[in-house]
């Protein structure tokens, strides 16, 4: 049965502060903000943003505060026909808000405020969206929702994507795992993947053999390996420099997902995710500067022709 939805994305929506330090102080000291904006955030609306902007049918299911639906985030939303039909709305709350601080390293350190998003763990999870999409992708959010989004998802026979992201402490060994069983494909960068290895006490192969078909391990300045049946492919990255790294993570997990939902290889989804956050670094802000379609193949296709 057809579906009306190609991607449905599960996470934060939120408002991002993008704050720049020389350095990050000690305990009990304090630094100098050198600069800080205000940005549309949010791990699981930025893969939608990015998707829904490459051309996938995208659907996204977030917890958020009364104001949002008035906002010019839900408005730019609607501009991509985003479906937020099934957000889970707590008119007395505030959207999820995050504070991510850069050092001059590129190094960061995220605060979030969970103000609606508390409310996943209240909430049944979004069983008619599930069914009316080709695939789920679980962003950061409530380890518990995602883990009951991803029970229905698999025995819906879902293609099921997972990034927990920077919310990968707030999983017990035991739900980290059963989340990681239902997912087709696991997403990280390569602190996060390492941590997953040590909490399941295991490694690529055996985190495979839980259940992901394809692991996606992002190493930043050093490109992405992609694990999978076939091996192992190293995949360089596109360089530009980094004016800000927030986002860029989300931005190549939507342009992944994007190419391996039009059926392409494991190699070609790679490099076209590496173009796509390759344009989200080059501005602050998570999605200031998503590209069009054709300037990620035009990107893709000079660098990766060489």
């Amino acid at each position: 049965m057809s579906k009306n939805q190609d991607l449905l994305v599960i996470g934060h929506t939120a408002l991002d502060y993008i704050i720049k330090v020389e350095k990050f102080p000690n305990a009990n000291t304090s630094t100098t903000i050198e600069n800080m904006k205000n940005f549309h955030g949010g791990a699981a609306a930025n893969v939608a943003m990015v998707g829904a902007t490459m051309g996938l049918k995208t659907s996204l299911v977030s917890a958020v505060g009364g104001n949002f639906l008035d906002s010019d985030y839900h408005v730019k939303m609607k501009e991509l026909k985003i479906d937020t039909d099934s957000m889970i709305v707590v008119k007395d709350e505030k959207t999820p808000t995050a504070f991510v601080v850069t050092d001059e390293n590129q190094d960061q350190i995220f605060y979030f405020y969970w103000g609606a998003g508390k409310n996943f763990n209240h909430s049944k999870p979004p069983k008619t969206a599930i069914n009316n999409t080709e695939a789920v992708h679980l962003a950061t959010g409530s380890p518990q929702f995602n883990y009951n989004s991803s029970i229905i998802a698999k025995e819906e026979n879902k293609i099921v994507s997972f990034d927990p992201g920077q919310d990968l402490h707030m999983y017990s060994n035991e739900k980290l795992e059963k989340v990681v069983k239902n997912c087709t494909i696991l997403f990280g960068n390569h602190h996060e993947i390492k941590r997953i290895l040590n909490s399941l006490a295991t490694d690529i192969n055996g985190l495979k053999d839980l259940g992901p078909k394809i692991v996606v391990k992002t190493c930043g300045k050093d490109g992405s390996i992609i694990y999978s049946d076939d091996g192992k492919i190293k995949i360089d990255p596109i360089y530009r420099p980094a004016i800000d790294p927030t986002g860029a993570g989300d931005s190549y997990r939507a342009g992944f997902l994007y190419s391996y939902l039009n059926g392409n290889p494991l190699e070609s989804c790679a490099k076209f995710a590496s173009s796509v956050s390759s344009f989200i670094v080059e501005k602050e802000g998570c999605q200031t500067n998503i590209p069009s379609y054709e300037e990620v193949k035009d990107r893709m296709n000079d660098f990766y022709s060489k």
